[in-house]
């Protein structure tokens, strides 16, 4: 199965290795390079893009701003020069990091876990975060809802409650959107554990949750979607 890709790096010479790298791989289609992240986002929102080749470094728009920006991103490689980044990309469930310089080989490792199954990122079952000095990881099917608490998140599962120090757009680009959504601004609520709804509020387990004004049109849609 063909792979679209796209090149986003401010560089023009790490561009044109990529290019040329990209060339070389048969199943990898290469619709457009980019030097601004904000160009590639407009890109991404109405073209089939599976993947996205990505700088952190970039003067206009940073890697890291490009991913907070999308909330349902494409698979994701990020080719950087420096390596402190590298948990910055994983937190946010990149495919792979290259190390500039990199080789041939080494970029045809990091393209072999692409996955071209269209459902593969609905199928992933857990996500890491990281609170205090680790990385946690958390499984989709113990989440019962996410509320912000100031700079943090609080995350309630069936097992624990675990606080993390990001946002709640990173938060949602993690997820898989056809079962959390944010229902206010506070919380991200999972639809399957959703036990009542009454009113502008809901309840899980024994926690009544507000349902915002702002949200409510939207959730009362998927809800509705889902009933058909």
């Amino acid at each position: 199965m063909s792979i679209n890709c796209i090149v986003v790096d401010d560089t023009p010479l790490a561009v044109e290795k990529l290019e040329g790298f990209i060339a070389q791989v048969p199943h990898l289609n290469l619709l457009k390079s980019f030097n601004n992240g904000l160009e590639a986002i407009s890109f991404i929102k109405t073209n089939p893009v599976d993947l996205v080749f990505l700088d952190i470094q970039m003067e206009q728009f940073s890697g890291l701003q490009f991913l907070d920006s999308l909330q349902n991103p494409p698979q994701i490689i990020i080719v950087s020069a420096y390596s402190q980044y590298a948990v910055s990309g994983f937190d946010h469930s990149v495919t792979d990091y290259l190390l500039k310089p990199y080789s041939f080989e080494r970029f045809l490792k990091a393209v072999d876990k692409v996955k071209t199954d269209p459902e593969t990122k609905s199928l992933k079952e857990y996500m890491f975060v990281k609170t205090e000095y680790r990385m946690e990881r958390v499984n989709f099917s113990d989440i019962l809802y996410i509320e912000g608490k100031g700079a943090y998140l609080r995350i309630i599962t069936q097992k624990a409650k675990i606080m993390t120090l990001q946002n709640f757009q990173h938060m949602e680009n993690l997820l898989p959107a056809d079962n959390f959504m944010r229902i206010h601004k506070s919380f991200i609520v999972a639809l399957n554990k959703i036990e009542s709804i009454e009113r502008n509020r809901i309840r899980i387990g024994s926690e009544i949750i507000p349902i915002g004004l702002s949200y409510r049109e939207r959730f009362i849609k998927m809800i509705n979607a889902s009933e058909t």
